[in-house]
């Protein structure tokens, strides 16, 4: 099942689902479309509620039955070892993919879709070698109820949670695969991995390599399929744990969803991040990153800074700057190694950014870069990269997240102000702070409500040891850090008499 295409890139062609270790046809199959030309380069095999049924049955059986969590963490990280190989052979295939299916230019694809995640993975295998299954509690005495002194000892042993169903997005679908079935993985779970819709076959891809890597049958299985799919993984008794990345809207649908079986929850949302320039912030530094922020994977992104609260002081000349990079960015193929720019995933996404334009227009902002689709492309979902003036925290624009390249400029008179305005928001996932005092940033993020603030940049890349998450509606839990593994156990606490 298969659309003949020259340019079709490597391994987009699978003849099923990935489950119990092999790959199980379906009855049917969904158009891939490359958002660059509008185009179906493959079929995707998609599954349905027997698929996912079967899919869950695999991973239970593998985690009840099979060796993968009864390993050591070393046995375990041996086999991780031998599927970052695989994938590491195959990274041309894996880009040629992500750029095809997501439309992220080849420019970004290859740092942020390939090397980023597989030095995540290595961060996954590494964590595994030193997880420590088991933590002594300390010696202690106490008194029994009989009044006699215990000497009492005990352990706090970390298994492995059981059953993972992880449900990843369109716009970074590699790196977050990776994100999800890495640590799960890790820890001795068996896992379930639901791709969007727009992007199947680097999932699928992911299955071929742990066939390629030996991975035991069942351990990791790959299914596609549409909504009734995705309730069956979140609903499933047998599933013990969802890690979900994506909408507000999605993740408060899966956790209702998981609730009645009182599943444990990682959901990974939405964000409104706020991007704070001081009037002493050097702006040769902040304009080229502002003007990253609303472009990279076309404004696709949930972690992106999207509202810029700037200085009164420097306003103007903020926006001048911004505006001329914005409008000398290349836009266009993504297999043009020049392009900067890509398409947005689909037509509907334009569409959501174009409404949101407008309705900021409505409400009184200017547009001084973009909003408009751009002039001599005739194919392909694109939107130029937008930036708004004289936005007020009120505005609709300002509140909600729009998945797109549009970012909303708003004036700050103070530090106060700006703490305001950026906490002025149902969302809390990351933000930023531009300063020639990072003391005073400093002071300042502590008081912003959002799981992830960069002084001056930050490290300038995505450390895997800082924990990722959000406040409010931008999710529940963390991502990443030196306990990683540790969301992906069940925590037990065995105690005994010593003497």
């Amino acid at each position: 099942m298969n659309i003949p295409n020259a340019g079709a890139p490597a391994r987009s062609h699978y003849q099923g689902l990935f489950i119990d270790g092999r790959w199980r046809a379906t009855d049917s199959g969904a158009p891939v479309i490359n958002p660059a030309s509008e185009e179906a380069f493959a079929i995707a095999p998609w599954g349905g509620v027997g698929d996912a049924e079967a899919a869950v049955a695999a991973a239970r059986r593998a985690f009840d039955e099979g060796p993968w969590p009864r390993m050591t963490p070393h046995e375990r990280a041996d086999v991780l070892s031998r599927l970052r190989d695989v994938l590491a052979a195959w990274a041309d295939d894996i880009v040629g993919l992500v750029v095809a299916e997501a439309g992220i230019p080849m420019s970004v694809a290859r740092p942020s879709q390939f090397d980023a995640p597989i030095q995540l993975f290595d961060f996954f295998i590494d964590r595994c070698k030193v997880f420590e299954s088991v933590r002594s509690l300390p010696v202690t005495t106490f008194a029994n109820r009989h009044g006699s002194t215990i000497l009492g000892a005990g352990v706090v042993q970390r298994s492995p949670r059981g059953v993972v169903t992880a449900i990843t997005p369109f716009n970074a679908p590699f790196f977050v695969n990776l994100l999800k079935v890495g640590p799960a993985l890790a820890a001795g779970c068996t896992v379930v991995l639901k791709p969007s819709d727009f992007t199947p076959l680097g999932a699928l891809l992911l299955g071929a390599a742990a066939q390629e890597a030996g991975l035991p049958d069942g351990v990791l299985n790959v299914v596609t399929g549409g909504t009734e799919v995705g309730e069956l993984l979140t609903t499933d008794r047998r599933v013990d744990m969802i890690t979900f990345t994506g909408s507000d809207v999605v993740g408060a649908k899966v956790m209702a969803q998981a609730s009645a079986t009182l599943k444990h929850v990682v959901l990974e949302l939405g964000g409104k991040s706020a991007m704070i320039v001081r009037a002493d912030a050097d702006l040769d530094l902040v304009a080229p990153r502002a003007a990253q922020e609303l472009t990279l994977f076309s404004g696709q992104g949930c972690g992106l800074w999207t509202r810029h609260v700037v200085h009164r002081s420097i306003y103007d000349e903020y926006l001048h700057r911004v505006t001329t990079i914005l409008e000398h960015m290349p836009l266009g193929d993504p297999l043009d190694p020049h392009t900067v720019v890509g398409p947005l995933i689909r037509d509907t996404a334009r569409v959501r950014s174009e409404k949101y334009v407008a309705g900021a227009v409505e409400q009184g902002a200017r547009v001084v870069a973009g909003g408009r689709r751009p002039a001599g492309i005739d194919r392909g979902f694109y939107y130029e990269p937008t930036l708004l003036a004289d936005v007020r925290s009120d505005m609709t624009v300002a509140q909600e997240e729009v998945f797109g390249p549009v970012g909303a400029a708003i004036a700050f008179e103070d530090d106060d102000d700006a703490v305001r305005i950026a906490n002025d928001s149902q969302f809390g996932l990351s933000g930023s702070i531009w300063t020639a005092e990072p003391g005073t940033a400093f002071a300042m993020a502590q008081r912003l409500q959002t799981g992830n603030v960069g002084i001056n940049g930050g490290t300038g890349g995505f450390s895997p040891w800082a924990p990722f998450g959000g406040y409010k509606r931008s999710g529940v839990g963390r991502e990443l850090g030196a306990d990683v593994l540790d969301d992906f156990t069940e925590i037990k606490a065995i105690q005994f008499h010593a003497g």
